[in-house]
């Protein structure tokens, strides 16, 4: 095979339908011959639920047309029906084979379907728009897995575990509560992000709804089968190709008449399987990464790596995400493992989906690998800067909780000295990696590892007292029923439900997320988290069933304050402009750090930032045991309070009458300061400063007091030989010191600190310092 002849630059490869014809079109550079073959039906199943006798159909060879690829026009109307292609090998081998670029297929994926799109749209579909989106930056994730949503039973779904349960509205709990598709507007999330939701392996289709089969009916879905189809074990019915694409749309409609976007997860590093998977038969050798020796690589611990890097595996992801964004109306992707994928793809990734799709698409992914790889360009931190992409911040996920699945802890979960790596993420990691903090995705936990409030408890040592037991592979690993394992647990033990609120837990989870919402990048929460939901101490539930990962809508009833807090949070920061800053310099300029020590992170957001109507917001972290005392900025109307240890959201909780605030054990807290409001009782201090060599430049004041916090004061102007600044106190304070110094430091005019008294009742002063002396006269 050449590379360079054998590229193919079309995008019409696999099944192009119309009611008149068929034209089919495969990339199989090294075959002998192509046949397609036709079949009538899907097949006959064994007890495996797999189709193994392909020899059944009517077969019609096709011509080896250009560039590789095979082709064939049939006419007449196929929809219906199905076909696999016939490749025979220069070895003399034949293999039956699904199309790798299939639209629609059978059960399980046993072979591939004509399928008419258009018929299998719901009504309204060509109109569908995507919600609108001012910017990237005003995006809020909400990770979650389709079965997880409606699996619980109590919960009054009809379709449990499918993708029409997200067109259920109006479903309540017996206390009025909001549940599914209208919690999630409620919550006010802008992105679902959806784990995978493309035809994967490793559930049998046929049995998922069987309540008398043991097999097993639940996956996370990174077990890549066919990339362009929907996963049926989540339809209806997963036997009639076109109902897993209709109400897969219907899913899409729903979720952005919601206002709701969707993200899809991508697992393009790697396949379930080589030999029997959607490309090695075709072109054999070329779809994967091998060694030396010819043995296949492993970077993604499965067993197999993508070699995204040749021309037409990258092609192929190219033609992939853009048929799911064109055709599905999906608002962004996530890369599995993008560290695997090489850059150069996701780039063009990247670059193609936003000048010709749309601009608004959000692409990122786990710039990590799940082992060694050959792949020289891996895909990593850094990788993404003014490249169109973000990744995942890891640094900051571990400096707020610690490792992922033991008792390691971060800043939210106990472990000192972390403020610094905390700040650094709260910046967007602008100082780290990223050129703009739309480039880093910010999390403290998603499907992976322990999930937030199992994290917590394991961190408190609490996991005994839960009733955690260890889970391997949706199973016991001491033997025994997972059932009963599960509904003896009691995961919220620790938890006094009359003081939710000031659960050491609770507020150990609420801060951890209360930091990733008001931080500067894409936030991502896990579904769930704003319900403390437990998924009973299993670190990797990929395959542990609804026993443990589905969704407890009572947990909302059970634990409503922590779901109020969570909307206070994404409703502050999806109206303040503040928090979802674009560049690096706007954070520069209008991100003040007040306090970065012990255990105790607070920062102001000065000066309307990112043009927001409030003026200065503080926002204080306090991982400590204990109360903080924390001094503030002068500010003439007052601080109000907009988030405490109890509530959150835009509305003054509370207004602060001196330049000092208590924030309370393990909480957050945000404070604002608006403009109009009534401004508070204050004095003007204005400070003639004279030299005698009447030379001023570079001089300028260091002040401080009660009520004032340290700052600099500038000379604004000079009158009659002296150096004039002003500045404004409130009225209460009676006493302030200055040192009148040199640019930063570089001298000061006298070496002791000097203090002016200012009295009880002027509303205005105006004394005179003369240079070499620490003295002060009075003028006004």
């Amino acid at each position: 095979m050449n590379e360079k002849t054998d590229y193919y630059d079309g995008r019409d490869l696999g099944c192009n339908y119309s009611r008149t014809e068929s034209i089919f079109k495969l990339w199989a550079p090294g075959a002998v011959k192509v046949t397609l073959a036709l079949y009538q039906d899907a097949g006959s199943y064994n007890a495996q639920g797999e189709v193994t006798v392909h020899t059944d159909g009517l077969e019609i060879g096709m011509k080896n047309w250009k560039a590789g690829v095979w082709f064939l026009r049939f006419y007449g109307d196929l929809a219906g029906r199905y076909y696999m292609y016939k490749i025979e090998g220069p070895d003399g081998s034949i293999r039956y084979v699904t199309d790798p670029y299939s639209k629609g297929v059978s059960a399980n994926g046993a072979r591939s379907a004509v399928v008419d799109l258009q018929y299998w749209s719901p009504p309204g579909w060509e109109g569908e728009k995507r919600p609108p989106l001012e910017g990237l930056q005003d995006t809020v994730l909400y990770e979650l897995h389709v079965r997880d949503f409606s699996a619980d039973t109590e919960s009054g779904f009809e379709y449990h575990g499918k993708f029409k349960s997200f067109t259920e509205t109006g479903l309540r709990d017996k206390e009025g509560n909001k549940v599914g598709i209208d919690h999630l507007q409620e919550l006010g999330v802008t992105h679902v992000h959806l784990l995978p939701v493309f035809d994967f392996k490793t559930v049998n289709e046929l049995l998922v709804d069987d309540p008398d089969s043991t097999e097993t009916k639940y996956n996370w879905g990174y077990d890549p089968q066919h990339f362009n189809v929907p996963e049926g074990s989540y339809a209806t019915d997963p036997q009639i190709p076109g109902v897993r694409i209709l109400e897969f749309k219907e899913m899409i409609m729903a979720l952005h008449r919601k206002g709701i976007r969707v993200i899809m997860d991508v697992v393009y590093n790697h396949t379930f399987g080589v030999e029997d998977g959607p490309f090695e038969a075709i072109v054999p050798g070329y779809f994967y990464r091998r060694d030396a020796q010819g043995r296949l690589t492993n970077g993604s611990g499965v067993g197999n790596e993508m070699a995204t890097e040749r021309p037409m595996v990258r092609k192929y992801i190219l033609d992939s995400v853009r048929y799911w964004a064109e055709e599905y109306h999906i608002d962004g992707f996530r890369f599995d493992l993008m560290g695997l994928i090489d850059t150069e793809t996701i780039i063009q990734v990247a670059r193609e989906l936003h000048s010709e799709v749309d601009p608004s698409i959000l692409i990122y992914g786990e710039p990590w690998t799940g082992g060694d790889t050959p792949l020289q360009q891996q895909t990593l931190k850094g990788s993404q800067m003014n490249k169109g992409f973000a990744v995942f911040n890891d640094h900051f996920r571990g400096a707020i909780k610690g490792d992922s699945d033991g008792g390691g802890k971060g800043f939210a979960t106990g472990q000192p000295e972390m403020e610094a790596a905390i700040l650094e993420g709260v910046k967007g990691a602008v100082h780290d990696f990223t050129a703009s903090p739309l480039e880093t995705i910010n999390y403290v936990t998603v499907h992976d590892n322990l999930n937030l409030w199992d994290k917590v408890l394991t961190t408190q040592g609490l996991r005994n007292e839960a009733g955690f037991e260890e889970i391997r592979n949706g199973e016991l690993t001491n033997g025994g029923s997972l059932e009963e394992a599960v509904k003896h647990s009691e995961p919220y033990r620790s938890v006094d439900r009359d003081y939710l609120m000031k659960s050491e837990s609770v507020k150990r989870a609420i801060l951890a997320n209360g930091i990733v919402l008001t931080s500067q990048g894409i936030p991502m929460i896990q579904a769930g988290d704003e319900l403390l939901r437990t998924k009973y101490g299993d670190h990797n539930s990929y395959r542990s069933g609804d026993l443990v990962n589905a969704i407890r809508w009572e947990n909302k009833r059970r634990f409503k304050p922590v779901f109020d807090y969570y909307r206070g949070l994404i409703d502050l920061r999806k109206t303040h402009p503040a928090f979802r800053m674009t560049s690096k310099e706007q954070i520069e300029k209008h991100l003040e750090v007040l306090r970065c020590q012990d255990n105790t992170v607070a920062y102001m957001l000065k000066d309307f930032a990112n043009d927001d109507v409030w003026k200065n917001i503080v926002v204080i972290y306090n991982a400590n045991h204990h109360e903080i005392k924390m001094e503030l900025p002068f500010s003439k109307t007052g601080w109000k309070i907009a988030v405490n240890e109890e509530q959150a959201g835009n509305q003054a909780l509370d207004f602060l009458v001196d330049e000092q605030v208590s924030v309370p054990e393990l909480s957050m807290m945000v404070l604002f300061e608006e403009v109009g409001g009534v401004p508070r009782p204050t004095k003007r201090v204005e400070v003639q400063y004279e030299r005698p060599d009447g030379k001023y430049d570079g001089w300028n004041l260091w002040v401080w007091g009660t009520g004032l916090r340290e700052q600099r004061v500038d000379f604004e102007r000079t009158e009659n030989g002296r150096a004039v600044a002003s500045f404004t106190v409130p009225a209460y304070v009676k006493r302030i010191g200055y040192i009148v110094r040199l640019n930063d430091w570089e001298a000061k005019d006298v070496d002791q600190d000097c203090f002016i008294e200012l009295g009880h009742s002027q509303s205005a002063i105006t004394v005179l310092i003369r240079s070499g002396s620490d003295d002060w006269k009075k003028i006004s």
